[in-house]
């Protein structure tokens, strides 16, 4: 795959700076000119695209690209082009009684230039999303994808340059050192999906120029089973949630909370379901490979360690195939009662693990949460009103689905983010518009108002209005 150098960055920050300087309040029809050929990059190569991602997946289930990325944009594309021209007019905002007859009103601007870093995991998703928003607020676009998908990278490159001028849209390709230049330059705003760990660095080299940022990260987001839940809706719903895309999804279950003696139950159940899904696993075009030999040896790795341990790990391996190191997937693997000290319980999993952990009371599952960093998603299974309302005011977490795994994520009407660990900052529908726009505060003060009686020399009549503002605010 071709790398781009640190000079071709700088190159191509300067040209969209230079765009951004000469046109920087772009028109609704040019930003929805801007997107509609964003949904036609998406709608014409649907085929090239899923074709390319499966490539360096070495075996992505094509449903799940068409569902989780391709969905996902157009979705996202055609929201911002129903309300864009709601969200760019002035906003009016209250003013105080004791500055009638002032008004006050904030002004969208775009930013400027705006970087983008994405992962591997859903490479469409993960870059188009946050470039389409910050596309409709006005600015403009580079975007640095992942080096572990070097065909989907390579025809981002070809496809953006073939329907976006540079100084609009334009995709920077490279490994790791590429990416430390990326993160280095002075942005506008710059957005990082990916590992916590990674996140940290990103933060660090964008604070040297103040750059603001958004991070989308991860951490270990947990789903709580309630004694009141049925197991026969629930199950299916964790399984799929759990082993979509093999577990590489930032916001799948990382591990089960379950009441005392129900891990064993639930066990069977979510390998009952899952077998259901995926009769066979080797040559399922349904189920997805790790995406490279090192991430399945980490994975397997902490299955060993697990195992060596202590735990008891369940294979859901319906058709009884071998896998060695001639393919890179994994099977869905349930592993009960394990401890802290095993690998899969201190870190990120990331692959289609899922510990099952037993509680005592609804208390010690919040407690058992809160005692780890905040986590990116949270999930809750059962029927009692008064259990869901302990857990969501009891606990932290970027996002919740209630009786369900992962949709809160799809939602254009919500914001999408992380908190605490888990990242900062949200996008998506008009939160993506008014992260990727400086929302500018507009005073306007008519010819005739009071306020000349605040000015010096200040005497009985300044102490008065003081006064009176003192009793009115």
């Amino acid at each position: 795959m071709y790398e781009n150098s640190g000079a071709d960055i700088l190159d191509a920050l300067q040209t969209q700076r230079t765009s951004f300087q000469q046109d920087g309040l772009p028109s609704l029809s040019v930003r929805e000119r801007r997107l509609m050929r964003l949904l036609k990059l998406v709608e014409d190569n649907e085929a090239a695209i899923v074709d390319a991602i499966s490539a360096d997946f070495q075996g992505r289930s094509a449903h799940e690209t068409k569902l989780a990325e391709l969905f996902v944009v157009r979705a996202g594309i055609r929201h911002a082009l129903s309300h864009l021209g709601q969200w760019m007019r002035p906003r009016r905002v209250h003013t105080g009684l004791h500055f009638l007859p002032a008004s006050n009103r904030l002004m969208p601007q775009p930013l400027g230039v705006v970087g983008i870093v994405s992962p591997w995991n859903y490479p469409l998703q993960l870059a188009l999303c946050p470039a389409l928003a910050a596309l409709a607020a006005g600015n403009r676009v580079l975007m640095k994808p992942s080096e572990l998908t070097p065909n989907f990278s390579h025809l981002l490159a070809k496809l953006v340059n073939d329907y976006f001028a540079p100084s609009e849209l334009f995709v920077i390709n490279g490994g790791a050192d590429t990416a430390s230049h990326f993160v280095a330059q002075k942005w506008d705003h710059l957005v990082f999906t990916g590992s916590t760990k990674v996140g940290r660095l990103v933060a660090k080299a964008a604070a040297a120029n103040l750059t603001p940022v958004t991070l989308e990260l991860g951490g270990k987001s947990p789903a709580i089973v309630d004694a009141t839940c049925d197991l026969d809706v629930a199950a299916p719903r964790i399984a799929y949630g759990k082993f979509m895309n093999a577990g590489q999804t930032c916001i799948a279950p990382d591990y089960l909370l379950v009441p005392k003696g129900s891990a064993k139950r639930v066990a069977d159940a979510i390998q009952s379901a899952t077998s259901g899904m995926f009769p066979s696993l080797k040559y399922n075009a349904d189920y997805t490979s790790i995406i490279s030999d090192r991430h399945r040896d980490r994975l397997n790795g902490m299955i060993d360690d697990a195992r060596s341990k202590g735990a008891a790990v369940i294979h859901v391996n319906p058709a009884g195939e071998t896998f060695g190191s001639e393919t890179r997937k994994i099977p869905p693997t349930l592993v009960l009662n394990p401890t802290m000290d095993m690998t899969l319980m201190q870190e990120e999993i990331f692959g289609p693990i899922l510990p099952i952990v037993e509680y005592e009371e609804l208390n010690d599952a919040i407690s058992y949460i809160n005692a780890q960093d905040h986590p990116l998603a949270l999930y809750w299974f059962g029927k009692s009103s008064e259990s869901r309302q302990r857990v969501l005011e009891g606990t932290t977490a970027g996002g919740v689905t209630i009786n369900d795994c992962l949709w809160h994520l799809v939602q254009e009407d919500q914001p999408f983010g992380g908190v605490g660990a888990s990242g900062m900052g949200a996008y998506h529908g008009q939160w993506g518009f008014d992260r990727f726009s400086h929302l500018k505060p507009i005073f306007h003060q008519p010819r005739f108002n009071g306020t000349f009686l605040l000015r010096p020399p200040y005497g009985p009549t300044f102490q008065h209005v003081l006064g009176l503002l003192k009793k009115l605010t």
